[in-house]
């Protein structure tokens, strides 16, 4: 006999940005916590302080702090390895790194103690989960099988169970099965490149900046953790990539480090390599009713200025906003009216930061052609603008647009 349980709100996805959806709601007491369901296969790993640090980093922004605080989640994340970065250095591969013609934003010249954290992908979603589950939000093991609507809510199936709400919340990232089951269409388009991530020890010390290189095939960035080594995220063409993940470890390390320019000298494997595909997706829709996208489940953008965690926090705190707001004039929060205030508000902003990440890979990462020398000589002259300088910062810090009020 197939089980009933009555929510307002279920979530699929429990991985970082649908723990957020699920802490943040509770927190800001949108509806009981316990009328919150979190449904995935199973729960997220622990993490605990003796675990090897995650392949997967995010470097997040000032505005995804803030929201997570507001979640309940930031003391957590603290306290697990945390790092913040101080400055940011992007040059391309045709001038030096350690010179004029490179792009530098330092914390200091903008009144900031930093320009973000970085942060691996299990602690982060550990900290939200928890934050969740301790506000009592309840979580269910399953695979979603079917969505069923009618006026009144939604009927999310599973294996074992039938989950009844007014709003299902689509946070099963890029292949979304609520995506799909709620026939919302999606653009994609495959960029021909693969990223491999892996932890390195180098020669120099890192000194608390992430370096980010345009390498005319790709893109290299080397992220700083707490214990001195980096983060690699290395996107380039899918053939390389297949050819750099044969490689044996010395060998691998020898083309890493020219790639870097030797910016932080010799540059040592300290972990296993991983790899995956590159491209981009854009939901048609955000939402129907009784349905909303957050997060890959929306949008999927090149992770070449590690802007996908953030944006889907923010899609988070946005979407808690409006029903917050909706439940306070006493609306419906799942009726389609309410929902399009999330998607008109969110999908103008993702549209933005992938216009912008396509731009950056075609005429700075791989760019060839008079376009693309344009924009190589404009970087430098960015960078000699305090104003350009200021408007990038804002924007890397995740302080301006339209914020969410947990973000402000």
């Amino acid at each position: 006999m197939t089980l009933t349980t009555r929510y307002d709100i279920v979530i699929v996805g429990a991985g970082p940005v649908g723990c957020c959806v699920a802490a943040l709601l509770a927190a800001e007491g949108v509806v009981p916590p316990t009328r919150i369901a979190l449904l995935d296969r199973r729960p997220p790993p622990e993490s605990r302080a003796d675990d090897s640090i995650d392949l997967r980093v995010f470097a997040l922004a000032r505005g995804t702090e803030k929201v997570l605080l507001r979640a309940g989640a930031w003391p957590a994340v603290g306290a697990r390895r945390l790092s913040p970065y101080e400055r940011m250095i992007v040059w391309h591969a045709s001038v030096p790194p350690r010179s004029a013609d490179a792009l530098t934003f330092a914390a200091d010249e903008c009144g900031e103690p930093n320009l973000g954290h970085i942060v691996e992908n299990r602690v982060l979603q550990w900290a939200l989960y928890r934050a969740a589950c301790d506000a009592g939000v309840v979580f269910h093991a399953g695979s979603l099988r079917s969505l069923g609507f009618d006026r009144q809510g939604v009927a999310v199936a599973t294996d074992d169970a039938r989950l009844c709400a007014r709003l299902v919340v689509g946070a099963d990232g890029g292949r979304s099965q609520v995506r799909t089951l709620a026939d919302l269409g999606v653009s994609t388009a495959d960029y021909s490149q693969r990223a491999i991530v892996a932890v390195v020890t180098s020669a120099r010390a890192h000194e608390r900046t992430a370096w980010q290189r345009f390498l005319g095939d790709g893109t290299l960035a080397l992220l700083p953790l707490a214990d001195g080594r980096s983060s690699i995220v290395w996107s380039v063409p899918i053939e390389r990539a297949d050819r750099l993940m044969a490689l044996a470890p010395q060998e691998f390390a020898r083309e890493l480090t020219q790639d870097s320019d030797d910016v932080l000298g010799s540059l040592t494997l300290a972990s296993d390599r991983a790899v995956f595909d590159l491209g981009k997706q854009l939901a048609d829709d955000y939402v129907r009713e009784r349905v909303a996208l957050v997060g890959d489940a929306a949008h999927v953008v090149h992770p070449l200025a590690g802007q996908g965690v953030n944006l889907g926090v923010l899609d988070a705190a946005a979407l808690v906003q409006v029903l917050q707001d909706a439940t306070r004039e006493g609306e419906d929060i799942g009726a389609m009216r309410i929902l399009r205030r999330y998607e008109r508000w969110r999908r103008s902003e993702a549209q933005l930061v992938s216009a912008a990440m396509d731009g950056f890979n075609r005429f700075l990462a791989r760019g060839h052609g008079p376009i693309a020398a344009l924009a190589q000589r404009a970087l430098p002259i960015v960078g000699r603008s305090a104003l350009s300088k200021r408007l990038l910062v804002e924007r890397a810090l995740g302080a301006s647009g339209e914020l969410p009020r947990a973000a402000r």
